[in-house]
């Protein structure tokens, strides 16, 4: 499968995603942009896709350096086959795994953000010799282990009832559906119960301000990690998107520096 020629440097594709095939029947939508190694992979967040601003001001810098770029949507996200209800942790670091198998050569810095942060680590254990950095942005591992402390005995209720629960979200006036399936698989992929033995460079930036990860987590992430270039950025007026201008700067310039390391 051949990528068409990227746009001019700099700028961004508005090309249509094109569909990487799981053995399943599912499809992953997904944008390539060609180039050097090592690659960059970006893994989204929570009910998020490919378009959002980190994504698109990443691929803006690898088109720029001639680095090669894959951001793409998982199951039931974006421009994905499947319905979010059904995702599972465990189903989207999958199809990070598979992204990383079919649409990248060579070493690759993987990229996450919030939830993208877990994945991240999930793909990196199990391609390990295919990760040359971490950079997770309000990363979030283990985050399904505090869902149920945040909920109202009316909503345990209704996920109990229903197997599913809407959630209201301060970013989004429509409200995020929970999931008992959700939360029982998040169970199984667990990251910070002990040593995560990955050893490349990593770096994590995350907000004090953050309302739904405490900045506290990156902390836990990077003691877990068995790697020893580790560095966390905390920032003392960032929320949990870090979508602002000096944000994207910062991410943009933390991705860069350590590209420019390896």
């Amino acid at each position: 499968m051949i990528d068409p020629m990227p746009p001019p440097s700099g700028a961004t594709s508005t090309l249509p995603a094109k569909l990487l095939q799981r053995s399943d029947g599912a499809t992953i939508a997904y944008h390539r942009t060609p180039g050097k190694g090592p690659g960059v992979v970006f893994l989204t967040g929570y009910r998020s896709d490919m378009t959002g601003q980190k994504a698109l001001r990443l691929e803006s810098l690898c088109r720029g350096q001639g680095q090669a770029f894959v951001r793409f949507d998982y199951y039931g996200h974006g421009g994905s086959s499947g319905a979010f209800v059904d995702g599972t942790i465990g189903r989207w670091a999958d199809d990070a795994v598979a992204v990383i198998d079919a649409l990248t050569e060579g070493p690759q810095v993987l990229v996450g953000s919030s939830l993208g942060g877990w994945i991240m680590v999930l793909a990196a254990l199990r391609r390990p010799e295919r990760i040359a950095g971490l950079v997770g942005t309000a990363a979030a591992p283990d985050f399904t282990e505090d869902i149920p402390a945040m909920l109202s005995d009316d909503q345990k209720a209704v996920l109990e009832r229903d197997g599913v629960v809407p959630v209201y979200s301060p970013y989004d006036p429509e409200p995020t559906p929970v999931t008992r399936r959700i939360l029982e698989d998040g169970r199984r992929h667990l990251v910070l119960t002990g040593e995560i033995p990955l050893h490349c460079p990593v770096r994590l930036i995350h907000g004090m301000r953050d309302p739904d990860v405490p900045w506290q987590t990156s902390l836990k992430l990077a003691a877990a990690l068995a790697a020893t270039d580790v560095e966390v950025t905390l920032v003392k007026e960032g929320d949990h998107r870090l979508s602002e201008p000096p944000d994207l700067d910062r991410l943009s310039d933390t991705v860069a520096r350590l590209l420019r390391r390896l």
